[in-house]
């Protein structure tokens, strides 16, 4: 409660210099840090807030990362279906055809599975504690029975210890079929499915709203960066003016 204006700004540099966090998540926590100073003063614990005045980063309006290409998308979930490791399908229709957290995806279990109203569901354990049950398509369907494998209870998904899947074995399980699927990125993580979940339901035509709803967007703007950035692309001037130019090139 003592802290001063100082020892905020001190936290945003460890965030940025030590943890290297995005500008994104720094400003989500800092919004935390004020919203509690807020409630302080306006209780008169305080008499002022040590966050009113501290800068935070700048949030790009689009997303830096729009996730694999249709076709990379479909020859990474085709190298899964053919992997040897049977947790490897799994784990990418969960990731890309759910739109999963890695945390959320590795924490589910197959007691999480059930139905609802005729539709096969899972029991999302989300960020913050929240629950969501989220509709499983039957090509989903068919990845999970096959991780669980008739299996009555435990994780869904394994590592080749027969333990919990965690986020560095998932890394490592998409660096192989990346490379199997010869996917040509810079970087390939659990996250990305995530991005192409998103960005691959804009690209079919769903609903801006729906596409929130969907992948648990608690804030619209966070949706509305990869249809922003998405956008940019399809209609940036450059096309414009390589087909004005085409006779001469």
């Amino acid at each position: 409660m003592t802290l001063g204006r100082a020892q905020v700004e001190l936290y945003v540099r460890w965030m940025q210099e030590i943890r290297r966090f995005k500008p994104a998540t720094v400003s989500r926590r800092m919004a935390v840090v004020t919203g509690f100073y807020r409630t302080c003063v306006i209780d008169t614990v305080l008499a002022h807030s040590p966050a009113e005045y501290v800068r935070r980063p700048r949030v790009p309006n689009e997303s830096p990362v729009l996730g694999l290409s249709h076709l990379q998308f479909e020859a990474l979930l085709a190298a899964a279906r053919l992997s040897d490791n049977r947790f490897d399908f799994a784990l990418v229709a969960m990731l890309g055809l759910l739109g999963l957290r890695i945390c959320e995806a590795s924490r589910t279990d197959v007691h999480d599975l059930g139905e609802q109203h005729g539709h096969r569901v899972l029991l999302v354990h989300g960020k913050g504690g929240k629950e969501t049950l989220v509709p499983l398509p039957p090509a989903v369907g068919r990845a999970v029975d096959h991780a669980i494998d008739d299996r009555p209870a435990g994780p869904v998904l394994l590592n080749r210890r027969g333990r919990r899947m965690d986020r560095h074995c998932a890394t490592l399980r998409l660096h192989a079929l990346a490379e199997t699927a010869v996917v040509r990125l810079p970087q390939v993580h659990p996250h990305l499915l995530r991005h192409t979940y998103v960005t691959t339901m804009l690209d079919a035509g769903v609903d801006l709203r729906d596409v929130q709803i969907a992948a648990r967007h608690a804030d619209p703007r966070t949706t509305m960066r990869y249809d922003r950035a998405r956008k940019n692309l399809d209609r940036h001037p450059n096309y414009i003016l390589a087909a004005y130019m085409a006779s001469a090139t």
